[in-house]
């Protein structure tokens, strides 16, 4: 089995590649090219991050439903519960394991943000 390169090196290579080329491009290409690099970047963070923070998610959505499950079924039970006004703010655990999954997700989506307090 071939170990390297690993996916997320590989759209990091290709990422590089962009911005090296970039400069050299017109305008309308070198913002496509920016964009495209921006999507390489955020692939290899997915890839690299994405089981491990999609597993965390899926024990704090347990933890707040008091079951296991997938995650997308577990998710999607959390959304009909919010809907059906079961669960609110009030309810224990809930914007605690919502802020993390965000803030999971954001440092795949966005990885500059910076969250305050």
């Amino acid at each position: 089995m071939i170990t390297h390169p690993k996916a997320e090196e590989l759209a990091q290579a290709v990422a590089r590649w962009i911005d090296q080329i970039r400069p050299d491009l017109d305008p309308r290409n070198a913002f496509l090219a920016r964009v495209a690099s921006n999507a390489l970047a955020t692939i290899g963070r997915e890839l690299a991050s994405g089981q491990a923070g999609e597993r965390l998610a899926t024990e704090r959505l347990s933890g707040v439903l008091g079951r296991d499950g997938a995650h997308a079924e577990l998710n999607a039970e959390l959304c009909a519960r919010l809907r059906a006004g079961e669960f609110n703010v009030d309810t224990p655990g809930l914007l605690a394991a919502l802020k993390a999954n965000v803030l999971d997700q954001l440092s795949i989506d966005q990885p500059n943000y910076r969250h305050e307090g």
